[in-house]
């Protein structure tokens, strides 16, 4: 889950003037899979934990509604705007998730008194004191920190905070499934979202998407700045790599490194995905990624039932929890990816507190901008199914029983399915999906899942020592 290079000094872009007071994928394997990490030991196995990222929605992207205030939402968004932080405060302050961009209780710069060390004034905005002296950074962030804000969820006993993106001036914002509901916690949360100059709305959620843990919220605010896309297609290992968000609740932190590795492939365990996923690689020998358990005030750990799949970008950026649903940023400050994970040297499930090692991850932006289109506009989203149980390849082609595996095997194809429509067989081995390579089941299901449903997509498969190219038209998964 790595890199990117650093761009010439840019001038500071204009400061914005001050506003007024189930699933599917790829089939379930035969037998166990292997992670492409490799099999990590119980001291060294990194273990992610939800992060936070940060997408810019503008006039560049009209397909989010018009300039200005708009209506409420689809689902109902228009509860009145409260400026005070009283409720938003008592929301983080429940908190005490350690995962799932979570804010640290004890460590909270949004408390109503002053957590240790953390001054009560902490700044909202990017502070430039030398205008004759901005570089790249400053620049980026100052361009896209008012798009990026702090959420604040509660529900029962538990609570929690994370970061999101406005996604346009009608009060959509982007964050993440784990965050909305609190790791799996809450089926109906409490929100409200802290913008970047101060102001506190309530929000409602317009719906969620387990398998990519994306999630859009929705407030009825005036005033907002949308984010600015990029295009995570284009991006290069080593280019710049800004990550903004409120990791520990701290609002408007501001982090860079580089893009340090490209389609890399995370198997997540999850407890808001569905125990039986059709078409879906799962591998039971324990050394996926899991994103932290949410703990807190009174709420009890929740056992995960499933696992999720995540091409990401992988970034050293430094990504902590309350980081989720936060903006990745490139040098001119346009959104590459939503913050969604980190690895840590510690055990997600332990529940113990885990920090940046320079491992994180982050949703590319095509694909979060596809997935929140189709939330804003239906309530969910839809994942390609290609219809095949597959396990590790050998690299002679035949099942693998190593760490590292060359493919993944079709041992079944399903009648009916897009698989067996394009003539798919079992014994073939599938080493691409459109552009993305394929080692092992985990990275063809989230190459497959990743496409739109109905895309026809290029598959390069191994047949009997040849190597050719398979046209698969993607259909919608079968409902569990």
């Amino acid at each position: 889950m790595n890199e990117q290079p650093v761009t010439p000094d840019r001038p500071l872009p204009p400061a914005p003037q001050s506003p007024p007071s189930s699933g599917p994928g790829v089939s379930r394997p035969v037998t166990e899979t292997q992670p492409i990490a490799g099999p990590p030991t119980a001291q060294q196995a990194p273990h992610p934990a939800y992060a936070g990222h940060q997408p810019f929605y503008g006039e560049q992207n009209p397909g989010y509604g018009n300039a200005g205030p708009g209506p409420a939402g689809r689902r109902g968004a228009g509860a009145r705007t409260r400026v005070g932080l009283a409720t938003f405060a008592a929301g983080v302050l429940a908190a005490g998730l350690v995962g799932g961009g979570v804010a640290a209780a004890g460590l909270n710069a949004l408390d109503d008194g002053p957590a240790a060390g953390i001054s009560q004034a902490a700044p909202e905005s990017i502070v430039v004191n030398n205008t004759d002296d901005v570089n790249t950074i400053t620049g980026a962030a100052v361009k896209a920190s008012p798009s990026v804000v702090t959420l604040a969820v509660s529900g029962g006993s538990s609570g929690g905070s994370g970061s999101g993106i406005i996604l346009d001036t009608d009060g959509h914002i982007l964050t993440n499934t784990h965050v909305v509901t609190l790791g799996g916690q809450v089926s109906d949360p409490t929100v409200e979202v802290k913008l970047n100059d101060g102001r506190v709305f309530p929000a409602t959620v317009v719906g969620t998407d387990p398998l990519s843990d994306l999630a859009v919220v929705k407030i009825d605010a005036p005033d907002l700045t949308a984010a600015t896309l990029g295009d995570s297609d284009e991006l290069n290992v080593g280019d710049t790599a800004i990550a903004i968000g409120a990791p520990l609740g701290l609002s408007g932190t501001v982090t860079d490194g580089i893009v340090s590795t490209l389609n890399r492939t995370i198997s997540v365990a999850s407890s808001a995905v569905p125990e039986e996923q059709p078409d879906s690689a799962q591998s039971d020998d324990g050394e996926s990624f899991d994103f932290l358990p949410p703990g807190g005030s009174g709420g009890q750990q929740p056992q995960s039932q499933g696992s999720i799949y995540l091409n990401v970008i992988q970034t050293d950026a430094a990504i902590n929890q309350g980081n989720s649903g936060g903006a990745l940023v490139d040098a001119d400050g346009r959104i590459i990816g939503v913050n969604v994970a980190i690895a840590s040297g510690g055990s997600g499930g332990s529940g113990e507190s885990t920090g940046n090692i320079g491992v994180g991850f982050s949703i590319p932006i095509n694909y979060a901008d596809r997935i929140a289109r189709e939330i804003i506009a239906e309530g969910e989203a839809t994942h390609g199914f290609l219809g095949v149980s597959v396990t590790p390849a050998g690299s002679d082609g035949s099942q693998s029983a190593s760490t590292f595996s060359s493919g993944a095997l079709v041992e079944r194809v399903e009648p009916g399915s897009p698989a067996e429509d394009a003539g798919l067989q079992a014994g073939d081995v599938i080493t691409k999906v459109d552009t993305y390579t394929i080692s092992d089941p985990q990275s063809l299901t989230a190459a497959v899942r990743i496409q739109p449903v109905g895309q026809q997509v290029p598959l390069e498969v191994v047949r009997d020592g040849a190597s050719r190219t398979v046209d698969v038209t993607l259909a919608q998964a079968p409902t569990p």
